[in-house]
């Protein structure tokens, strides 16, 4: 080895016959040892994916704003340069923990976990106290770029990213997220018929909405962004809402009473689908922000809708060829045929949209 090295506490392991360390680095060391291909190098001659730097942002400010409770997983890279470990014992379990010495003229290559050590840079800069507290790293010995790219393959070759549902539900940073368990918990047309860990819902389900259908309705409802504070009456005004057109819409009430099946109220009606929910929110927002005092009251026309999905009114709105679709302007088609039977207003960008597919409409 040379003299001058990198020394880590770590423990020795094997996977497919090879030898692998994980060790506790130091977060102020990260930016300094890993590094990443360049992006110009073309994707056959890198060893993992370009870094996108939109992500970055968020990460950083998820470890600057919660310095007490932030929780990382591992980093992967992979070590190309002289390596050798120093037992703490010859035998038993002592032979497996000890020293990883590296030399300082070894390549360090993240395999998986390129945006996290980006986000510690920037989050470092920020607030350089926390250069001392330390990140899990497991080090695999690199054989080559071919080996450097199928690891990275294989490590994310199985990864599964949470749906956003359950993401929800766990969330409890989150206010708005909050908010929505909360009302799938007390609205009567969501009790008890919210999928809280799936994003789509089983045509055999005996669930409604989903979790995160909630979420953006309700943040449609009240005009809320993501981060955007949760104020004391937005939950009174979101749970009245839902809880008045669950006792117009006539379909809503009957699943409520269990006089329906929600596989039912899916299959052959548009009103059961996370596009019309989500456009409810917005014909609700406009609706409580005109008329304040008697927006209830002027919901009952939706009592009478013909909510069908055999119903051609939803076609090139909440459907597409008769399938349900969620597209962002399907969503403010379905809300603009709501707004159309509540004698609401359209903004300008509404108005935009409308006109754009009436155009699509007379020349297809």
């Amino acid at each position: 080895m040379e003299a001058y090295n990198y020394q880590f506490t770590a423990l020795r392991g094997v996977q497919a016959g090879r030898e692998y360390y994980v060790a506790m680095c130091p977060l102020k060391l990260i930016p300094k040892i890993f590094l990443f291909d360049e992006e110009e190098i073309p994707a056959e001659l890198r060893a993992q994916r370009v870094l996108n730097k939109t992500r970055i942002p968020d990460i950083a400010r998820y470890i600057i704003n919660n310095a007490d409770e932030y929780v990382f997983s591992a980093i992967t890279a992979s070590i190309d340069g002289e390596v050798s470990f120093e037992p703490l014992k010859d035998h038993g379990y002592g032979r497996n923990a000890g020293i990883l010495t590296v030399s300082m003229t070894s390549r360090f290559l993240i395999n998986d976990g390129q945006h996290r050590r980006a986000a510690i840079e920037e989050a470092l800069k920020v607030t350089p106290e926390l250069g001392d507290e330390t990140i899990s790293v497991v080090f695999f010995l690199d054989t080559g770029l071919e080996r450097s790219q199928q690891t990275f393959a294989d490590l994310n070759k199985h990864a599964v990213r949470p749906t956003k549902s359950i993401g929800i539900l766990y969330d409890n940073r989150d206010p708005f997220a909050r908010l929505a368990v909360k009302l799938a918990g007390k609205v009567p047309i969501f009790k008890g018929l919210t999928e809280t860990e799936k994003t789509t819902i089983s045509n055999r389900s005996t669930k409604l909405f989903t979790l995160s259908a909630i979420y953006q309705a309700t943040q449609a409802l009240l005009n809320k962004g993501k981060d955007d504070a949760v104020e004391d009456g937005d939950y009174e005004l979101a749970y009245e809402y839902w809880s008045t057109l669950s006792k117009i819409i006539p379909e809503w009430r009957l699943i409520i009473q269990k006089q329906i099946a929600a596989s039912e109220l899916r299959r052959d009606y548009v009103h059961s689908h996370g596009v019309t929910l989500h456009a409810l929110g917005i014909v609700g927002q406009s609706l409580t922000e005109m008329y304040p005092d008697d927006w209830r009251k002027r919901l009952e026309p939706l009592a009478e809708v013909n909510w069908l999905r055999t119903n051609s009114h939803w076609e090139g709105r909440a459907m597409t060829h008769g399938r349900m679709t969620k597209s962002g302007d399907s969503v403010v088609l379905t809300a603009n045929a709501i707004k159309s039977i509540l004698h609401l207003p359209l903004n300008a960008g509404e108005v935009e949209i409308e006109n754009k597919n009436q155009m699509v409409a007379t020349t297809g």
